[in-house]
């Protein structure tokens, strides 16, 4: 689905244009004089002529350009205006790795998630270009941590593992892979829809993904020590030494019991997961910073009496 143009955009296209090539030439100057222009304040959020896929402050996320995206918002430019395809400001930035512009967008109260009509977010994309300082920043102001691409991985022909936590395990960002889970990802199928995950007739898990696309035992490691079920998948084995040691290190999991440590620590973190607090954890000031560091599965020398 397309946007159409509206009769503002179709009558004021000239000044949207120039309004534009101020934007892509990163003339902060000359961009905020026009600005000051009742003609041009009025099409600050147009989207131009064909061909003209968003707003200037769409063009200037996606150019990096922050001086001329600070000026667009100190003139009221709307935060999560859309392109032609339902992309935010905010998506344009995460997609061309502007941290700077990312922030500035976030901190000015831009929707961490998107809009809900494009087939991705700001997340999932962070998490397949491997980005964990703006993956970080979006967790940090609330994006959602499960959120998933609406469209079919044909590879695979498995949606509900379509996440960010699946993304960042076979692009291989162990980084965006562990900080998803620290923020609280679902390990079992990064999917929190019960209604979607019934509608399909063999959804396949996050673990099931990863010894698929043969990652590295670490990812499995990840995984079990944020308490996924080891004994969802189907092991499939293959010829490949990669997952010959990721399936011993589930067999093994699989017969043996988790420590009374590491299901404390998941019940904590599920807890605060339920209250949508597992993100302050570094804020329990009043608890030791041996504990703190044990919930965040930080190395800590940790003395049980």
């Amino acid at each position: 689905m397309l946007l159409q143009r509206s009769s503002v955009e179709e009558e004021h296209s000239a000044e949207i244009s120039q309004l534009r090539q101020a934007v892509l030439q990163n003339n902060e100057r000359l961009l905020d004089e026009m600005l000051c222009q009742e003609i041009y304040k009025r099409v600050i959020n147009c989207r131009g002529g064909w061909g003209i896929s968003g707003p200037p402050l769409h063009a200037a996320a996606s150019k990096g350009h922050l001086s001329c995206l600070q000026v667009l918002l100190a003139h009221g430019a709307l935060l999560d205006c859309v392109d032609v395809k339902f992309q935010t400001p905010l998506f344009a930035a995460v997609r061309g790795k502007y941290l700077d512009c990312v922030l500035t967008l976030l901190r000015a109260g831009a929707d961490p998630n998107g809009n809900s009509s494009n087939n991705c977010s700001p997340v999932l994309s962070a998490a397949r270009e491997g980005d964990v300082d703006i993956l970080r920043q979006l967790l940090k102001h609330g994006a959602k941590v499960n959120s998933r691409s609406k469209v079919l991985l044909w590879t695979c022909g498995a949606r509900v593992s379509s996440g960010p936590l699946y993304l960042a395990a076979v692009y291989g960002h162990m980084e965006c892979f562990k900080l998803l889970l620290l923020y609280g990802a679902d390990p079992d199928y990064n999917c929190t829809d019960s209604k979607l995950l019934s509608s399909i007739k063999q959804p396949k898990t996050v673990l099931e993904m990863c010894l698929r696309h043969g990652c590295d035992v670490e990812y499995i490691q990840l995984l079990i020590d944020f308490g996924a079920n080891v004994y969802l998948p189907t092991l499939i084995i293959e010829k490949s030494t990669k997952q010959n040691e990721a399936v011993e290190l589930l067999l093994r999991e699989r017969g043996n019991p988790k420590a009374l440590t590491s299901l404390c620590r998941l019940a904590v973190r599920r807890r605060l997961q339920d209250v949508n607090k597992v993100h302050c954890i570094d804020q329990l000031h009043m608890m030791p910073t041996s504990l703190v560091n044990f919930l965040q599965h930080k190395p800590t020398a940790l003395t049980i009496l």
